[in-house]
């Protein structure tokens, strides 16, 4: 298990035009050979919005990308012709696929945050997809099979327990409050990545906690 504290996170974003992003990965300008992916994962950003900044027009291919709101509300606007607010507890899923252009913007008035997650698909190309899922359930994971993935989300009261699947990659990442997991105290914007996880790992809420679990096989990582 490899613990990655928020603060170890790469600094990005425009503050001049209100973005805050912390990058998990390798991104842009801060290029690190040796943490260039985890299992499909190539990207796991935390982005603070202020109201009215937002992502311009751009473009995306080969690449299922995958947002979770934590405060606020976030507008996307595609070139697929979907429209759409994402609140806090939707699943939003962009398959860009051949390649796909979109827009994502803070239109409301309070402050936004959210993760975004990038995953690499088991084969390039294809037609672009949009799915909105909305208040998606503990006890619901969320499958992502162009990736070969599958995302948790878990929501721990303090001492309640929940096991981490077994898998050949697991990613941990903690939205909101603190945890136990094997003998590491994680909080907010901290993750784990675990391979080759057996099952027999749990994560304990060491207060009202909510989690992001991504499970993953044992994707090509060269």
């Amino acid at each position: 298990m490899d613990v990655r504290r928020a603060a170890e996170r790469y600094p990005g974003g425009e503050t001049a035009a209100g973005i805050t992003t912390r990058h998990a990965f390798s991104f842009g300008p801060h290029y690190d050979p040796d943490n260039l992916r985890f299992g499909a994962m190539i990207a796991c950003n935390e982005e603070h919005l202020v109201s009215g900044a937002g992502f311009d027009e751009h473009r995306h291919s080969h690449t299922e990308i995958v947002t979770w709101v934590i405060e606020g509300e976030l507008t996307h606007r595609d070139s697929t012709g979907h429209e759409t607010v994402v609140r806090p507890g939707d699943v939003q899923r962009l398959s860009s696929a051949g390649g796909v252009h979109h827009v994502e913007r803070n239109a409301g008035h309070a402050p936004l945050t959210f993760v975004q997650t990038w995953l690499a698909p088991l084969e390039p190309g294809g037609t672009p997809c949009y799915e909105l899922v909305r208040g998606i359930a503990d006890a619901t994971p969320y499958a992502v099979p162009e990736a070969g993935a599958m995302l948790h989300v878990r929501r721990l009261r303090t001492g309640e327990r929940t096991a981490v699947p077994p898998a050949g990659y697991v990613y941990v990442h903690v939205v909101r409050g603190e945890v136990w997991l094997d003998g590491e105290q994680l909080s907010a914007g901290d993750a784990a990545r675990i391979t080759d996880a057996a099952g027999d790992l749990e994560v304990v809420g060491a207060t009202d906690a909510e989690l992001l679990l991504w499970e993953m096989g044992a994707a090509d990582e060269e």
